[in-house]
C-alpha cells in the first residue's frame, strides 16, 4: 500500500510548482529539497499532470489576449491566406517548439533514469545561474534589441536552448529568457517569447506524463484538484509579479540565488 500524501505536502509541492515554472530558479532543484529533508512519500504522477495543468491554464488565462489574436490570426489564415505578425510569431514558437520535442522523446528516458541526482542538480543549478547573469550583463552591455519577433534562426536557437531544460536542475524559463537575452532582445520581449513557448511545452510535457500514469488505481481526485488550484492560482500572480520585477531590476538577484542555491546542494546534499 502506497503512503498517503499530506495536506501540507500538497500545497507546498503546488506553491513550488506553481512559482518555479515560470520563475528561471529550477522546480527540480527546489523539488528535491522537501522530499529530502521530510521524507514525503512520492506524490505520484497524476498529482505531477495536475499541478503541470495548473500551470498551464495560469499561463492561458495571462496571456488569452495573445492566444486570442494567434485563434483570430489562424482563422483569417485559413480563411483568406491573411498573414500577419501574430501568424509569424505563431510559425516561430512552433519552430522553437521543435527540439524540446524531439530531445525529449529520446533523452527523456535515461536523463530521468541516471541524472535525477542530488550533485547533477546542484551542478546545473549553479551553472545555468552564472549563464543567466552573464546573459542579462551582455543585453545590459551591449542595449541592444532583437526586437518581439525573432527570426528562425533565433527561434531554433532558443529552443535548442530550451532543450537543456531536459537536464534537472536547469530551468526551462530560465534557459530561454537567458537565451534570448543573449540574443540581444529586451527583457520584455524575452520574458515574453519565453512564457509563450511555455504553453506548448508544458501542455506537451503534461500530455507526456498523463499518458505514463495511465489509469491504474482510482485517483485522489480531491488532492489533484487541490494541487491544480494552488498551482495555478501561485503560477499566474508569479508571471506578473516576475515581468513587472524583472523590468526594474534585471536577472541579477535571481541568478545570485541560483548559484547560492547550486552551491548548497553540491556542499549539503
Amino acid at each position: 500500500m502506497e503512503d498517503e500524501v499530506s495536506l501540507l505536502q500538497i500545497v507546498v509541492l503546488a506553491l513550488i510548482q506553481g512559482v518555479s515554472e515560470f520563475l528561471p530558479i529550477s522546480s527540480s532543484a527546489h523539488l528535491i529539497l522537501p522530499a529530502t529533508l521530510t521524507g514525503w512519500p512520492d506524490q505520484r504522477l497524476a498529482f505531477d499532470v495536475a499541478v503541470h495543468a495548473g500551470t498551464l491554464l495560469a499561463a492561458i488565462v495571462y496571456f488569452r489576449r495573445e492566444l486570442g489574436g494567434f485563434a483570430a490570426s489562424g482563422v483569417a489564415l485559413l480563411m483568406c491566406g491573411a498573414r500577419d505578425e501574430n501568424t509569424a510569431l505563431l510559425v516561430r514558437l512552433a519552430v522553437a517548439t521543435l527540439p524540446i520535442a524531439v530531445a525529449g522523446a529520446v533523452f527523456k528516458a535515461p536523463i530521468e533514469a541516471h541524472l535525477r541526482t542530488t550533485t547533477v542538480i546542484g551542478a546545473t543549478t549553479l551553472i545555468f545561474g552564472l549563464a543567466l547573469w552573464w546573459a542579462d550583463s551582455r543585453r545590459n552591455k551591449d542595449g541592444g534589441d532583437a526586437g518581439s519577433l525573432p527570426t528562425f534562426g533565433q527561434a531554433l536557437l532558443i529552443g535548442a536552448a530550451q532543450a537543456l531544460a531536459l537536464l534537472p536542475g536547469t530551468s526551462r524559463a530560465g534557459v530561454t529568457i537567458a537565451a534570448a537575452l543573449a540574443l540581444g532582445f529586451a527583457r520584455t520581449n524575452a520574458l515574453r517569447f519565453s512564457f509563450l513557448l511555455a504553453i506548448p511545452t508544458i501542455a506537451g510535457a503534461a500530455l507526456f506524463t498523463a499518458f505514463e500514469a495511465g489509469s491504474g488505481a482510482a485517483l485522489p481526485w480531491l488532492d489533484l484538484a487541490l494541487g491544480f488550484a494552488v498551482a495555478a492560482a501561485c503560477a499566474f500572480i508569479c508571471i506578473g509579479a516576475f515581468i513587472r520585477f524583472v523590468e526594474r531590476i534585471g536577472m541579477a538577484p535571481f541568478a545570485i540565488y541560483r548559484v547560492l542555491l547550486g552551491a548548497a546542494l553540491l556542499l549539503f546534499f
